[in-house]
């Protein structure tokens, strides 16, 4: 028996829906036995890294050249929203220059074949400078050293505990990170986001990008002085 998680198991169970739904249509079936069934997702809470515990990170040094090798190219991916698999297929030939004279990352992601267009910030370009000699780079024709996804996320977690990071960090993280904290949490809309990590519809995003605290608060910052100025003009108009 397999120990699927709901989500998992409602997945596998809209695969084969498709299977009865084709079993129908050509007769081989009467009547289709899921009629009465209903299947419901359940919420995912998403670890991410906040402002704070990316900065530390990013801060932190390591004498272990494997350490500090996982930890740049985690943050690599804070900073490009890249999946493990994409993040280790990346060679010199992704690397374009963008409709803004900057340097772009193009590439189709492993998952969904799905193309996938991201400006390189700052912090993700001196990475890839960073490792630009590294024998396997050179070699390989690879933008960054990237080991097994095992070996990352178990370096990951000695990175997490000595970066007091209270948290199951595992490489995916980077990738709600970047939806959250890096973009949408300092204004960049929703659908840019969305396309920048290859969704095919905003309603995926949405289970990535969550609205911190911080950021509602700023809006409504905003809203509350709109109230403000919209009251001391009536005021002023009122002669009050």
């Amino acid at each position: 028996m397999r120990k699927c998680a709901n989500n998992t198991t409602v997945n596998y169970i809209k695969n084969f829906k498709k299977i009865i739904r084709i079993c129908i249509a050509n007769g081989w079936l009467d009547k289709d036995p899921f009629i009465r069934y209903k299947v419901k997702l359940k919420e995912v809470e998403r670890d991410f890294l906040s402002e704070e515990e990316l900065q530390t990170m990013i801060e932190k040094s390591y004498r272990t050249f494997r350490l500090e090798q996982v930890k740049d190219i985690f943050i690599f991916s804070c900073y490009t929203g890249l999946a493990y698999a994409d993040v280790k297929k990346m060679s010199y030939e992704n690397i374009v220059t963008g409709i803004d004279g900057h340097k772009w990352l193009f590439i189709n992601r492993t998952k969904t074949d799905t193309p996938t267009k991201v400006p390189l910030l700052p912090t993700a370009l001196s990475v890839l400078a960073k490792y630009k000699d590294h024998p396997q780079c050179v070699n390989r024709n690879r933008l960054l050293p990237v080991l097994s996804n095992q070996k990352m996320n178990a370096y990951l977690k000695e990175i997490a505990d000595t970066c007091e990071i209270n948290k199951e960090l595992t490489f995916h993280i980077a990738r709600h990170t970047f939806a959250t904290t890096v973009t949408l949490n300092n204004d960049v809309p929703i659908e840019s986001v969305s396309k920048m990590l290859g969704h095919k519809s905003i309603k995926t995003t949405q289970h990535y990008a969550k609205l911190l605290d911080k950021k509602v608060g700023y809006d409504m910052d905003k809203l509350r002085l709109k109230f403000a100025e919209k009251t001391d003009t009536t005021k002023k108009d009122t002669g009050t």
